[in-house]
């Protein structure tokens, strides 16, 4: 299993190295790999991941990652830093951002069926500064703030 999961480290490692040559904004290419890692964080802790990177239709806001976890559809918001000189990652998840995350959650959760008190609003952060043991750091923060009924 440890073989299995070093070698996707790998390749998210190779995927981002491509996503620098590709994509002109490096800020973009890190988000993609803040992603990735969280992607593979999820899937170890026992998330289900159903979608990445959600846009409903009118093409307003995004949800960077929907999951399963139990009976709970979970919301991730990825946040990412080069390094934490400017603050934690975190600090960008202000009230315009949230109000968004909200609209297009409860587009998802219509969608997909799901009563809107089973919905969960998690925010990952993820700073790429001098490498502890070769890793970024990652913290997990679950629930983040309160599902609103409106």
């Amino acid at each position: 299993m440890l073989i299995l999961f070093a070698f996707l480290r790998l390749v998210d490692w190779l995927r981002h190295q491509f996503r620098m040559l590709k994509l002109t904004p490096r800020s973009r290419s890190l988000g993609r790999r803040a992603e990735d890692l969280t992607h593979r964080y999820l899937q170890r802790q026992g998330y289900r991941v159903v979608a990445r990177n959600f846009t409903p239709r009118g093409g307003h806001g995004e949800l960077d990652l929907v999951a399963w976890h139990g009976d709970r559809l979970v919301v991730v918001e990825v946040k990412s830093r080069q390094s934490d000189g400017f603050g934690s990652p975190d600090r960008a998840l202000d009230e315009d951002k949230r109000r968004a995350l909200y609209r297009v959650a409860r587009e998802f959760a219509r969608r997909a069926e799901v009563p809107w008190d089973r919905v969960r609003f998690d925010l990952v952060s993820i700073i790429f500064r001098p490498r502890i043991r070769n890793r970024p750091l990652l913290e997990h923060q679950r629930d983040i703030f309160p599902v609103l009924y409106s």
